[in-house]
């Protein structure tokens, strides 16, 4: 009996990965981080606070997000007073941005996709990069560590042969329960680091779905600067409007 009842344990500790989650792959791993964090379609509402040799600027946003596995589109518009009216539209591999003073449309392209989005530490690639990353690179588990006095995976990622993301390398620390991104170092081809991101605050947003709603970004080329982004709001069942990305929406 004694012998059933530890059978029956272990079978259900397997189940639950207790047991063989130490021998999930590097790509085993990140594919549930995509599944955590993979969007179909959402409305967000968001605060971006950038602190620059201790000043400190703060920016909301509305932001509505479409993805069906292949093709992304998403429209922000800011709505705190300085920037009210200011939009970016992504259609997939296209970003465009809107000033509602000058009435002025201007596509981003080239180098200009590798500078800060509104004085953010943010770049305008960071924004374009919405795909899936198990279709960016390729993953090697490393070992585990603690982070925050969480049990994380140590993943290292190089960009893979036929795709172009913003960062050749980069080193995930990922919760090993929870399966979200808790710091993301980010590399160029030469092996500097460009940039850190730190998850400050998870939750569940769907039963067993955790996804990082408020993260820390710093730019190390610029001294003395990060950028806090908080989600405020997001809803994952949202409809959203026929038209919505389109460049005629963009100038309304």
């Amino acid at each position: 009996m004694r012998t059933r009842a530890l059978t029956v344990l272990l079978i259900l500790l397997s189940l639950s990965g207790l047991v063989h989650g130490k021998d999930l792959t590097g790509e085993e791993i990140m594919e549930r981080v995509d599944r955590n964090q993979f969007i179909g379609s959402a409305r967000f509402e968001l605060e971006m606070v950038i602190v620059d040799r201790g000043r400190e600027i703060r920016k909301r946003m509305i932001s509505y997000m479409e993805n069906d596995g292949t093709e992304t589109y998403a429209l922000t518009e800011f709505t705190n007073p300085r920037d009210r009216g200011t939009k970016y539209l992504l259609l997939d591999d296209e970003l465009w941005m809107f000033f509602p003073d000058a009435e002025d449309l201007v596509r981003i392209s080239g180098h200009m996709l590798e500078q800060n989005m509104m004085g953010s530490d943010f770049s305008y690639q960071d924004a374009l990069e919405s795909e899936k990353l198990t279709s960016l690179y390729t993953f090697e588990k490393t070992g585990k560590d603690t982070f925050n006095g969480r049990s994380v995976f140590v993943i290292e990622a190089h960009a893979s042969p036929d795709a172009r993301p913003a960062y050749y390398r980069r080193i995930f620390l990922v919760d090993s329960k929870r399966f979200v991104i808790l710091k993301d170092e980010m590399y160029a081809r030469g092996g500097r680091l460009l940039k850190e991101m730190v998850t400050l605050r998870v939750e569940e947003v769907q039963e067993d779905r955790w996804m990082p709603m408020e993260m820390v970004m710093e730019d190390k080329l610029k001294a003395d600067s990060q950028t806090r982004m908080k989600i405020i709001e997001i809803d994952l069942d949202y409809k959203i409007p026929e038209g919505t990305f389109s460049l005629r929406s963009l100038q309304r």
